[in-house]
């Protein structure tokens, strides 16, 4: 699903005057789809993690696996590691999907501590992101 599929208020109807890729709904973001740069589907955007104390996103949480939720894997993706690609409302997310199998996730009902510098250092390691 793409966020002009969620695009309650009408937001993206206009481009010229309104939001558009650079500036866009959280809300309208989840669900989107994520696919890799070779065209795979890696999952879906579950949630969207802002950073309250300096006002930034800091990760997107991507489902991956399973069938209907179940054995579904969640993972904390930095932000800065998804590209948004308007030509077919979807992200991407340079990785294949072998090492996303392997990437550090963690499951529904057991969230990491997101805030703890030694995650923040090891997911931004894994996807390469530099801080």
């Amino acid at each position: 699903m793409s966020y002009e599929d969620r695009d309650t208020y009408g937001m993206y109807k206009n481009r010229n005057d309104g939001p558009g890729p650079r500036l866009m709904g959280a809300d309208t973001l989840i669900g989107d789809d994520v696919y890799n740069q070779a065209g795979e589907d890696l999952g879906d955007i579950k949630e969207i993690m802002i950073d309250t104390t300096n006002g930034t996103v800091s990760y997107a949480v991507l489902s991956f696996g399973g069938v209907l939720g179940i054995g579904e894997k969640l993972f904390a993706v930095p932000w800065k590691a998804l590209k948004l690609d308007p030509e077919n409302k979807r992200f991407v997310l340079n990785v294949d999907k072998e090492r996303l199998k392997d990437a550090p996730g963690f499951d529904k009902d057991r969230w990491p501590d997101m805030a703890d510098e030694s995650w923040v250092n090891k997911i931004n390691s894994y996807y390469g992101i530099k801080q």
